[in-house]
């Protein structure tokens, strides 16, 4: 199956983007022979680690390229399996594809800053940040999922799917007390974090916006971490290595000094058997060359003491911040678990009164309508006896100027007249008491309308507010990225001091 088209073009283009070759790469077969990887490795890194493999055959470059994958990923095991270097001797475009995959997101986690990536246009944004966040959201099962994600479209997500969905819909009726609580907990929540309340600005792009989730600002400070364990494990070594060079050289200078000692003892045996001249002066010659070696020996061993007295300190310093670090790591973690928690009951308990909501106003409308159908009933049959009795007036009135015995029938039409006005007022109560209704049932529906209204104002008011609690633990995270940040100078001073 062919590689997806976009995602190999955005791929391209991040690699153009590293200026590590002279000329732009147009297609993915161009970096067959891996020295374009080897160049990004080596820029990553500020260093040539790599220019010497450069001059190397193919296959040694390309376990140098592994070699550095399995260092820098989650699993090693994971990344030695999901590259192969056999595919990448034939120069698969999808074995390539997956080197620059991991390539890019080593690099997003070590050194890249959203505002970076404006470089590239939004097109080419949108197709790596959906490498990156498929690459965060598969790092347990790359091996199965990343080739299929290589050469077709990736479903969507179901969880930001419903994210988008819940946020499209707007609150109707007023919530539980028990919401009220939860937010008051959150505001709890935010304020242990020691964060500002300032809202962040809107990422100026895709890749920003990934790269500004939680999810990845704590997958790099647990990468960053674990770097600063190796960097500390290492000087850990060093330090071993100088502790067992200072035993050494004490072992010397004791030594030397038992054979000054000796040589003391036989240069006054020499002088008190009056030896001649010019053997005491070979003697005196040893002996000063001697001294002069010890004390050499000596200013080396307490330079190598100040040294390693440095690298306690320094150690002991790093420790501290590690646990520093990983302390407010895991209690930032905490809070956005929390946080995710009571947001996602927030929109449960209002999707769950929206429905009430809307049932509600569907039964008020129902008996609205019924309400307005009987009053238009009863306005007709009004009308129509209306009709009837005007008709029968004017016959009475004709039948009124007729004969005597005509004057029998004209009693039975009154008394016929008489009902349908009896009728009519029977109707008009009826009339008036669905009028009485039919107002109630606006009344009432306006009303729930200016409800509903206050209350959609109360929950956005509230989901701004909740916005705010998750910049604050953005901040927060913001705050312990700078903390790393010192620990990488102190490391870099570190490594130009001993270099000096």
């Amino acid at each position: 199956m062919p590689l997806h088209g976009a995602r190999a073009t955005a791929l391209l283009a991040w690699v153009n983007s590293t200026k590590v070759c002279t000329d732009p790469l147009d297609d993915l077969s161009q970096l067959q022979d891996c020295s374009v990887f080897i160049r990004i490795i080596n820029k990553i890194h500020r260093s040539e680690e790599g220019e010497s493999v450069l001059e190397q055959p193919l296959l040694e470059r390309i376990s140098f390229i592994r070699g550095f994958l399995q260092k820098h990923c989650k699993h090693k095991s994971a990344a030695e399996n999901l590259v192969s270097a056999q595919k990448l001797l034939e120069g698969e475009e999808l074995a390539l594809a997956k080197v620059a995959v991991l390539l890019l997101y080593h690099t997003s986690m070590s050194c890249k800053s959203p505002g970076d990536w404006n470089e590239f246009d939004y097109k080419t944004q949108v197709e790596l940040a959906s490498i990156l966040r498929f690459v965060l959201d598969n790092e347990e099962s790359l091996n199965e999922n990343l080739e299929m994600f290589l050469q077709r479209k990736a479903p969507p997500s179901s969880s930001s799917a419903s994210s988008s969905s819940s946020e499209e819909h707007s609150p109707l009726l007023s919530l539980p007390h028990k919401r009220e609580v939860r937010f008051l907990e959150l505001q709890k929540i935010a304020s242990s974090s020691g964060a500002n309340n300032m809202l962040p600005g809107p990422p100026s792009s895709p890749m920003g916006d990934v790269m500004q989730t939680p999810q990845f600002q704590l997958r790099r400070l647990k990468k960053q971490l674990a770097l600063e364990r190796e960097n500390r494990d290492e000087l850990e070594v060093e330090l071993a290595e100088n502790r067992k060079l200072i035993t050494e050289k004490e072992a010397q200078i004791t030594m030397m000094q038992q054979r000054i000692d000796r040589l003391t003892l036989l240069n006054e045996k020499q002088a008190a058997d009056q030896l001649e001249p010019k053997e005491m002066e070979e003697l005196r010659e040893k002996n000063e060359s001697l001294m002069v070696r010890l004390h050499e020996a000596l200013k080396q061993c307490q330079d190598l003491k100040t040294e390693k007295g440095q690298m306690d300190r320094k150690i002991n310093q790093l420790s501290e911040e590690n646990g520093d670090l990983s302390f407010k790591l895991r209690e930032i973690a905490s809070h956005l678990v929390q946080l995710q928690e009571a947001l996602n009951e927030l929109s449960e308990e209002h999707n769950a009164a929206l429905a009430q909501s809307q049932e509600k106003q569907g039964q008020l409308e129902s008996e609205l309508r019924t309400a307005l159908q009987e009053k238009k009933c009863s306005e007709e049959k009004i009308e129509i006896l209306q009709g009837k009795i005007s008709l029968l007036e004017d016959q009475l009135a004709k039948l009124g100027e007729s004969s005597a015995q005509e004057k029998g029938e004209v009693m039975g039409d009154v008394l016929k007249l008489e009902e349908l006005k009896q009728e009519v007022s029977s109707l008009a109560a009826k009339g008036a008491e669905l009028q009485a209704t039919v107002l109630r049932l606006e009344e009432e529906k306006q009303l729930r309308e200016a409800a509903l209204q206050s209350e959609r104002g109360r929950f956005e008011e509230e989901k701004q507010q909740l916005s705010g609690l998750v910049a604050s633990l953005q901040s927060s995270l913001s705050e312990s990225h700078r903390a790393q940040e010192r620990l990488e100078q102190d490391l870099r001073d570190q490594e130009a001091e001993a270099e000096a």
